[in-house]
């Protein structure tokens, strides 16, 4: 392996004991996190955007003029502000600008399309506090990286402008699991397997058609949505749910990167404070977001 410390890493997460409870797996998840504090130079302020819940926080020198929205991961049924703290506030960092993590209902008891209507509801706020759209970036990892694809999608069935651009790490678009990777990486991959994303697929759909375009945005239209930087690990099960996305943004004229990482587990970005790979993947998507912010305009479609 290229980076040392990747293995022991990789062998921790396989030894975490499978837990099928969602209460449980939610307290499990968050307490993972309180490993990694945010830095000591960060600062955190609750607030709420657009009636949902969530997290402003800053670094010094950052540009209060723009904003990363962040959604965070967990199949739309766990994960948290306290899960993604460590990583929320060192994006931010990266790209410049304040991070806002939004608390989006989760499922079961708020299926779809709660998460997409969440975000849609943060962004307008963002944009009603005066923030330029051209300044505002939409950021998020595995579930939260399919529901950066789906907002921007509805922003523009919404009428909104997109903003400056997507950043999605480790996407999950495709609810029904059938990427080939799904089975081919199933032996590699120590975080992410195919009946228990289905499951996690089942309690977010709560019946609707897992090929809606907005729960599994394989099947949007994407023309015309903000350009996207995607970043996915090799031997991720999820692997062509990345490849796909890259594929279809591409196909429909958006400015679209697709970075996939060798020997990197699912968000790898989470592990950053160990994990030197983690630290080099934030500071490139943060330097993609700067370059997308650059002149301050917000994407136009030109097709």
């Amino acid at each position: 392996m290229s980076y040392p410390e990747l293995q022991k890493l990789v062998d921790a997460l396989r030894a975490r004991p499978v837990i099928t409870d969602i209460g449980e797996r939610r307290r499990a998840f968050d307490a993972f996190a309180t490993t990694f504090p945010p830095a000591a130079d960060v600062t955190v302020e609750t607030l709420e955007l657009g009636g949902v819940m969530a997290e402003r926080s800053r670094t010094p020198g950052d540009d209060a003029a723009g904003a990363i929205l962040y959604v965070h991961g967990g199949g739309y049924v766990f994960g948290s502000l306290d899960s993604h703290r460590h990583v929320v506030t060192e994006i931010g960092r990266a790209a410049g600008v304040p991070g806002y993590a939004l608390h989006y209902r989760l499922a079961p008891e708020h299926p779809f399309p709660a998460p997409v209507e969440d975000t849609v509801a943060a962004y307008r706020a963002l944009l009603a506090q005066g923030i330029a759209p051209g300044r505002i970036a939409l950021a998020g990892d595995s579930a939260g990286g399919g529901l950066v694809v789906a907002a921007l999608v509805a922003f523009r069935e919404a009428g909104l402008p997109q903003p400056a651009c997507g950043w999605s790490i480790s996407p999950w678009i495709d609810l029904e699991a059938l990427g080939p990777s799904m089975t081919g990486n199933a032996a590699s991959d120590p975080s992410v397997q195919r009946d228990p994303i289905l499951e996690l697929a089942r309690l977010y759909l709560a019946g609707a058609d897992p090929r809606s375009p907005l729960a599994a945005p394989l099947y949007a239209d994407l023309k015309g949505i903000a350009p996207l930087l995607i970043q996915v690990g090799a031997i991720e099960t999820l692997l062509d749910d990345a490849v796909r996305l890259a594929g279809r943004a591409a196909a429909a004229g958006v400015p679209t990167r697709l970075d996939v990482w060798p020997e990197m587990p699912h968000v790898w970005h989470l592990f950053h404070p160990v994990l030197t790979a983690g630290r080099k993947a934030i500071e490139q998507g943060g330097a993609f977001v700067k370059a997308a912010m650059q002149d301050g305009a917000p994407f136009t479609y030109r097709g």
